[in-house]
């Protein structure tokens, strides 16, 4: 089975894992929670710090989960983590989510948290992804859809923004807009319209902790993170001009009115 490759639009700089530790699996994963059983195996697929990972270890006490990352760096940081909750039925390893070293059938949930955007072929990650489930499990995956995301006001740098982030992640070898294509490469990797509930939620980020929290990690990846590099590298921007983007960000958060919503595509897929 052939790898694919896509370079991960974000890397893992401070400013980014701002953000995915405060991820939890009741602010990110809330569709598939009613789902989860005690006894269940799962498979927590691009766990970067491991928070929802954690969440999800406690929410199957006799079970265990399995949690893998392509970048073995954060791992550390995952193990850490779940360390200091003092969880017992939960490891951490890497993976490729094109070629998962698993027999099939091993797991009751296959679950994927912002990780098919960035990947080379994500009909095939989610045909990986139904191989490794027991018949009668379930495959979730949740994504923001980078064109749907919404903000007042209309700060012309963060339209700017927008349209280079999309560019950047495409070049990257992903696809920012995922959350609404989920359905369609779920259909595509071989699952029936009957086995798929389709949904969405969002992120907001309106109160002035929130405004102040969100416009800094994204003035910062904008300047700071793998992005920025990326960016830049691949000639579609320049330091200055990264550096006026991110002042757009701060200058966002500091309207008392100011709120941004982020779309998130979700699905389960039932095997």
């Amino acid at each position: 089975m052939p790898k694919e490759t896509a370079v991960y639009t974000h890397g893992h700089h401070e400013s980014v894992l701002r953000s995915h530790t405060w991820r939890t699996a009741a602010n990110s994963a809330a569709y598939l929670l009613d789902e989860l059983k005690p006894h269940m195996k799962i498979l927590d697929i691009g766990c970067g710090p491991g928070t929802i990972t954690a969440d999800l270890a406690t929410l199957v006490p006799q079970g265990h989960v399995t949690a893998v990352d392509a970048a073995p760096g954060v791992l550390a940081r995952a193990r850490a983590h779940a360390a200091e909750r003092g969880l017992e039925n939960v490891e951490f390893t890497t993976a490729d989510v094109h070629a998962l070293d698993y027999p099939d059938d091993t797991f009751c949930v296959a679950h994927a948290h912002q990780v098919l955007q960035h990947v080379g072929d994500p009909v095939q990650a989610l045909r990986e992804m139904r191989r490794v489930v027991k018949p009668g499990g379930i495959v979730a995956v949740r994504d923001a859809d980078y064109a749907a995301m919404s903000w007042y006001p209309r700060t012309p740098g963060l339209d700017e923004w927008l349209a280079l982030y999309e560019r950047v992640a495409r070049v990257n070898g992903g696809e920012p807009d995922a959350g609404s294509r989920l359905k369609s490469w779920a259909l595509k990797a071989g699952f029936a319209p009957s086995e798929i509930t389709a949904m969405a939620s969002a992120w907001c980020f309106s109160s002035t902790e929130e405004r102040a929290w969100w416009s800094g990690l994204w003035a910062d990846r904008t300047t700071e993170s793998a992005y920025a590099a990326r960016a830049v590298e691949t000639g579609h921007t320049d330091a200055a001009r990264l550096a006026e983007i991110a002042e757009a960000w701060r200058e966002w958060g500091r309207h008392e009115d100011a709120w941004f919503a982020v779309l998130n595509g979700e699905i389960l897929c039932r095997v």
